[in-house]
């Protein structure tokens, strides 16, 4: 069993920043691709950035530019740094990731979600 704990989340005015947290524990062998998603009211979850094992980055069009993922693989955790933040931000905040258990077996998992809302 993984837990995959999220933390940052908040109210901010639109062009203000937010750092997001997800921090993996538990059988943990090998964390491998870890993801932001994204899931605002009334819309389906999207995929915001994406982070690989060896720190090779994707975003999407809505937040290239001002969004960036890394990594602390030391800490098993990941992080989303977001600028200039606009209304359209608005969302629960998921991250997903692939990892290896301690017996072998890839898998993948999901945090309890982070609430960002951008609001003057």
């Amino acid at each position: 069993q993984v837990q995959l704990v999220e933390s940052g989340g908040g109210s901010v005015q639109p062009g203000g920043s937010l750092r997001l947290s997800c921090s993996a524990s538990g059988n943990i062998f090998r964390l491998n691709t870890m993801r932001w998603y994204r899931q605002a009211p009334g819309k389906e979850r999207e995929l915001v950035a994406s982070i690989t094992s060896g720190s090779s980055t994707d975003y999407s069009d809505s937040v290239k530019g001002r969004f960036t993922i890394s990594r602390d693989n030391a800490k098993n955790t990941v992080y989303l740094q977001m600028n200039s933040l606009k209304p359209e931000d608005t969302a629960v905040y998921y991250c997903n990731v692939d990892y290896t258990n301690l017996w072998g077996t890839s898998t993948n998992g999901w945090g309890q979600g982070t609430t960002v809302t951008v609001s003057s």
